[in-house]
């Protein structure tokens, strides 16, 4: 067990060691690049969507049409901080909270 551990590396300094700074360096590239990759990939987009969603939801008015994220589909009656109030049918209101709006149909 001893002899695999020797034979890795030279602990007399026989051979030639890498350096301290640059190979640091070097192992963290990779993760670096990772970073990059997520970003672009994931979170970037996450963050767009969330950004235009927002701007949907403070953009709504009494009388628009919207659909949940539920499925169920109806006009906008009232606004209210964080709970919206849908007519889904003549006289049928029902109270929701603000971000289950998914969109606004035309």
């Amino acid at each position: 067990m001893f002899g695999v551990a020797f034979a890795m590396g030279s602990p007399v300094g026989g051979g030639a060691a890498p350096q301290g700074g640059m190979a640091a360096f070097m192992n963290i590239v990779p993760l670096i690049f990772m970073f990059a990759i997520f970003y672009f990939l994931l979170i970037r987009p996450q963050q767009k969507k969330a950004k235009e969603h927002r701007a949907l939801l403070d953009g709504l008015k009494v009388g628009d049409s919207v659909k949940t994220a539920a499925g169920i589909h109806g006009k906008v009656a009232a606004i209210e901080e964080q709970v919206i109030t849908l007519e889904v049918a003549t006289g049928v209101k029902v109270k929701i909270d603000k971000p289950f709006i998914s969109t606004v149909v035309k």
